[in-house]
């Protein structure tokens, strides 16, 4: 994997055959990823979709993350996105900007500040930055970057919203922020519910399809709502009856 530190001053990375010749599965941006969070001394990233308005549910949005596991299953019990200004900023704003968990908790109007601030604190991810990024479908998504270090500086900011405009949009090339929007199920979402009806596991499926047990999750759940399912076993169900999968 190329060393991003030393490769983001003006170097077109997707005209660098070195970068985008090795970046052609879901893999090699995670890896991709986390060589940026070390390089910058970051503790943890996410790559999301800018969740609706009518989202209540932070992780039906993340693409990718390294995240503790049990960080968004926490996040979305206590339901703290509905008062989340980096949320909304994010739906607002196309400009790149820090945050800091302790100052934002303070400016939450539903009263869950120390509940967001403890939980960032136990993540190490109390203070970061956002990039808002889109791809040429014109789906609008955010990079995060968070951990315990300092703020970063502008020059910093400046490399990272490069590198995130970036690898948004070879993860978009991939395939895997496609058909995000409510409709009919995407391809993704088909397959992962043939295998889900064919008995295999989260696990199975991420190795059969190459993805990450996160990406996997993500993609049924989606199918889950768009079918207006309870479970997974009910929404295998209805695309068997629909004719969705065999």
């Amino acid at each position: 994997m190329v060393d991003f530190r030393g490769h983001l001053s003006s170097i077109a990375l997707s005209a660098d055959p070195r970068i985008a010749g090795t970046m052609t599965r879901e893999a090699d941006i995670r890896q991709a990823l986390e060589q940026v969070t070390d390089a910058y001394g970051f503790h943890g990233f996410v790559v999301m979709v800018v969740p609706a308005r009518s989202s209540s549910s932070l992780s039906e949005s993340v693409v990718m993350t390294n995240w503790p596991k049990d960080f968004l299953v926490s996040y979305d019990a206590a339901s703290l996105m509905a008062g989340s200004p980096v949320i909304k900023r994010l739906r607002r704003s196309t400009i790149p900007f820090t945050y800091d968990t302790e100052l934002d908790s303070r400016r939450r109007p539903d009263g869950k500040g120390n509940a967001v601030l403890s939980l960032f604190e136990r993540g190490h991810l109390r203070r970061g930055v956002y990039i808002p990024v889109h791809d040429v479908h014109g789906t609008c998504g955010a990079v995060g970057f968070g951990g315990d270090r300092e703020v970063v500086n502008a020059g910093e900011l400046k490399e990272l919203t490069f590198v995130a405009a970036y690898l948004f949009s070879r993860l978009s090339e991939i395939g895997e922020i496609r058909n995000r929007a409510p409709g009919g199920l995407s391809r993704r979402e088909i397959e992962c519910l043939h295998w889900a009806a064919a008995g295999k596991t989260t696990t199975e499926m991420a190795k059969i399809l190459d993805l990450s047990e996160y990406t996997v999750n993500h993609y049924l759940s989606r199918a889950t709502r768009k079918l207006d399912s309870v479970n997974r076993v009910q929404t295998v169900a209805k695309a068997i009856r629909a004719g969705l999968i065999n």
